[in-house]
């Protein structure tokens, strides 16, 4: 947590650094302070401060990557050996193949309040069984001893996935994660990351809005946009994502297309959806186009959604958001870069690294909107 620190303020991992911190020292409140001063009466406190419970707390993260479905996130003997690379695992823990599918099913079930968001990552390429323990005093009965005591649930396999050529490094991976997770969870960059994001906050909306219009105006729409109830669209959240190509999502195309509608079609829409009901395919095709642009699917309507308003709003929040780095320009921070040792300096390095992935990827949001908004009017 500490590594990030020096860009925590203006990077994409700062709602998760914040939001963690708060959950640790809960956690810390609850559960280690109460026990450390009254069950023990001997322990030096200077241990057992919130700051040592985040540094212990964060060591023992940074070796936990996620298993599958059922274990979730967790530590695994032997995984740390192999460095992580995105996208270009060489061998994969997975839950053992002698647990059938319809008990494997059954174990996720029961655990499902533990379940990690994303999707499991089944057995693939040759399976290769993590050796059995043998005692060296001719004891072989405590690797098979070891293995009847537990329970299927507990075992886990270390399975190839692709042939790897003698000399060469092997690899696991901790997931598809961007720089910024990277960072925080793992204290560690990747260059030319294919996942690496850019989050823009809904309070940036915001104020690149407000050049243009008024807070009362602002508001009236962001709430309209909350109340729609649009096809693989959240309205719920406070942040928007920048794919590492420069695309925005879908979430926030919608909003900034609602916030440039005139008068007439905001009305309307106001008007349908303060009702409570939720539109059928035909209602939606009934409305003008105006309106029933944001009630159709990401492939039909992204095009359309990027009219001249909404470019211009894309340049103004990609602006707005590299205005928030004060290290110079981009070129600047590749310069430190190429100065900068890895090694000895850790801290800066990856947190440059970052900084770099960020500002690339806001570069490429404004070549997006550039493209997008050719020849197209703008809408008020």
């Amino acid at each position: 947590m500490r590594l990030i620190r020096c860009y925590a303020e203006l990077s994409s991992t700062r709602q998760t650094v914040n939001e963690d911190k708060a959950l640790l020292y809960e956690d810390w409140k609850e559960c280690i302070w109460p026990l450390a001063t009254s069950a023990f009466d001997n322990l030096n406190m200077d241990f057992f401060g919130v700051e040592k419970y985040f540094a212990a707390k964060t060591l023992i993260s940074s070796r936990m990557f996620e298993i599958d479905e059922f274990h979730g996130f967790g530590m695994v003997p032997l995984a740390d050996l192999f460095n992580h690379k995105t996208g270009a695992e060489d061998v994969h823990f997975t839950l053992s193949p002698s647990l059938s599918d319809s008990e494997s099913e059954k174990l996720v079930n029961t655990d499902s309040d533990e379940q990690c968001d994303s999707d499991a990552t089944g057995s693939r390429g040759q399976a290769s069984i993590l050796p059995v323990i043998k005692n060296s005093d001719n004891n072989d009965d405590l690797g098979a001893s070891l293995t009847t005591n537990l329970d299927d649930s507990t075992l886990l396999e270390m399975i190839l996935v692709k042939d790897v050529r003698s000399g060469l490094e092997v690899f696991n991976t901790y997931g598809t994660l961007s720089n910024a997770a990277l960072l925080h969870r793992y204290g560690f960059t990747e260059a030319n990351n294919p996942y690496d994001i850019v989050n823009i906050d809904l309070e940036l909306v915001w104020q690149s809005s407000l050049v243009l219009n008024t807070k009362r105006y602002i508001r009236s729409r962001v709430a309209l946009w909350k109340r729609l109830d649009v096809e693989n669209v959240r309205q719920d959240t406070e942040y928007f994502e920048i794919s590492s190509d420069g695309e925005p999502e879908m979430e926030l195309l919608v909003l900034l297309y609602i916030l440039s509608l005139p008068e007439e079609f905001y009305y309307l829409l106001d008007h349908i959806t303060s009702m409570g009901e939720a539109l059928s395919k035909a209602d939606v095709e009934n409305l003008p186009k105006e309106c029933s642009l944001v009630f159709g699917t990401r492939a039909e309507t992204r095009k359309d959604l990027l009219n001249g308003s909404v470019c211009d709003a894309l340049l103004s929040i990609a602006n707005l958001r590299e205005s928030f780095y004060k290290s110079g320009s981009l070129q600047d921070d590749v310069d430190r870069l190429k100065t900068c040792c890895p090694v000895l300096e850790r801290k800066k390095y990856h947190s440059l690294m970052l900084l770099i992935s960020e500002r690339n990827i806001l570069q490429k949001l404004r070549l997006y909107a550039a493209a997008a908004g050719k020849a197209k009017p703008l809408l008020n």
